[in-house]
């Protein structure tokens, strides 16, 4: 999966149920970003990615987590969203490695990340730190 290809729609539960899919983010950037509960470096990496949303959310830009839990994890899951105040729309078929989403997009190793266009091609991989936010301010600002 590289840059410039079509991102693969997928969907997935939200912590209430709900079935969210990727599709329901078109016309918007889309910053796919995997992690799980526990995995240390996604948690590290969280707080810069809620600086990033109270930046550039707006009707151009969302974040959605796919998280890697495994089954049997959901608390663990939305306890971590709580502590790490991750406000945007997050989403797991609480399958682990085994997630669809992460077949789908070849996921080895987490934290990782795909920006997708309004268009739903992908234009971005594992953008981190000033290298994301520069991105983002180059697309939406």
């Amino acid at each position: 999966m590289g840059i410039g290809q079509p991102a693969p729609d997928f969907g997935q539960l939200t912590p209430d149920g709900r079935l969210l899919k990727l599709s329901d983010f078109k016309g918007k950037y889309v910053l796919l970003d995997f992690w799980a509960s526990w995995c240390g470096p996604c948690r590290a990496e969280n707080p810069h990615l809620v600086e990033i949303y109270k930046q550039f959310k707006g009707p151009g830009f969302e974040i959605l987590g796919i998280s890697l839990d495994k089954p049997g994890k959901k608390d663990n899951w939305t306890k971590a969203i709580e502590q790490d105040g991750l406000k945007w729309p997050q989403i797991s078929d609480l399958n682990g490695w085994q997630n669809n989403a992460a077949q789908l997009y070849g996921i080895q190793a987490i934290p990782q990340n795909y920006l997708i266009s309004p268009e739903g091609k992908i234009v971005g991989i594992n953008l981190k730190g000033k290298q994301l936010t520069d991105r983002l301010t180059e697309l939406i600002k």
